[in-house]
């Protein structure tokens, strides 16, 4: 799988027993749950493999974001197969998605980004990204087709994944399961799973017809609903997947390197705490409270 640039179904550390791809950092049981995600200490898995040598020079938190937020954001650009000149609408501006608008225009794109968190579209707008606030529309997918003569935009990245607003009875599902113990819980959702999928929906309706679909965003339902003749009506290429970290390494690291920031990742993090902070962290980034994009936790 690495020969092929999937590093993320690597068969070395495949985690068969759930018959998931390969083993990550502290990614639940499904993954290996291999100790060490947000650590002060590690042990490197594969360590002949998996590091990476960076120079000196810029501040070590551009390379901090070399282990999974610019590979993530340029692997959901590069699967969005946006034709030259054309126009991709990222949907999510979280941190994901910020780097996808700004990898996107880098590439020399035209971007469209969506969100309803006012922080997120000023940082957004402040890299100069077209946003649109889905707190002020009715129809999305009519915004963005006025804009692009009619069609819909020829690529879409969904950034948000199974968290999205708008979906109530999969949003209730969740809070249901959540009260289970987790001995009842995991395997329901293994088997019976359903996601929140109005980023998902929304990205069907605004791409064209023959466009493409990156979903950068996590889903792990088991029984997800699909409007399968809406997707083959309109003829859509769909790709997907964990990110290959180790393989767009070479092409951002010049990048992440570069003086001029042409990414703009030192405008990325909202917080810096220290690691003992980790529970307030999460709290505040998963309740979008104080203005928190992206925490950086100094170990």
């Amino acid at each position: 799988m690495c020969t092929h640039a999937l590093q993320s179904q690597c068969e070395t550390t495949q985690v068969r027993e759930h018959h998931t791809g390969a083993a990550l950092f502290g990614y639940s049981k499904l993954y290996g749950q291999v100790p060490g995600g947000q650590a002060e200490y590690l042990r490197v898995p594969q360590a002949h493999y998996g590091p990476v040598k960076v120079p000196d020079g810029p501040a070590d938190e551009r390379f901090l974001y070399l282990s999974d937020v610019v590979p993530t954001a340029w692997q959901a650009v590069q699967y969005a197969q946006i034709p030259a000149g054309g126009t991709v609408a990222v949907l999510g501006l979280g941190p994901i998605g910020q780097l996808c608008t700004r990898i996107a225009r880098h590439l020399g794109h035209r971007v469209v980004g969506v969100d309803l968190v006012p922080e997120r579209i000023q940082m957004a707008q402040r890299q100069g990204v077209d946003t649109v606030d889905l707190s002020e529309v009715d129809d999305l997918g009519a915004v963005v087709r006025e804009h692009t003569e009619g069609r819909g935009a020829d690529s879409v990245i969904d950034a948000v994944g199974m968290e999205a607003h708008g979906s109530g009875g999969a949003k209730l599902a969740h809070q249901l399961v959540g009260l289970l113990p987790d001995k009842v819980a995991a395997p329901l959702m293994q088997k019976a799973g359903i996601d929140r999928l109005a980023a998902l929906y929304s990205a069907i309706d605004v791409v064209r017809r023959g466009g493409t679909i990156s979903l950068s965003g996590v889903y792990g339902g088991a029984m997800d609903p699909l409007p399968l003749l809406q997707m083959f009506d309109k003829q859509l290429t769909v790709r997907m997947g964990q990110a290959n970290v180790r393989a767009w390494i070479d092409d951002l690291l010049p990048l992440v390197s570069d003086d001029a920031d042409p990414l703009g990742v030192e405008d990325l993090a909202t917080h810096r705490l220290p690691l003992d902070s980790a529970p307030h962290a999460y709290e505040i980034f998963q309740k979008k409270q104080d203005g928190a994009i992206k925490i950086v936790l100094k170990p």
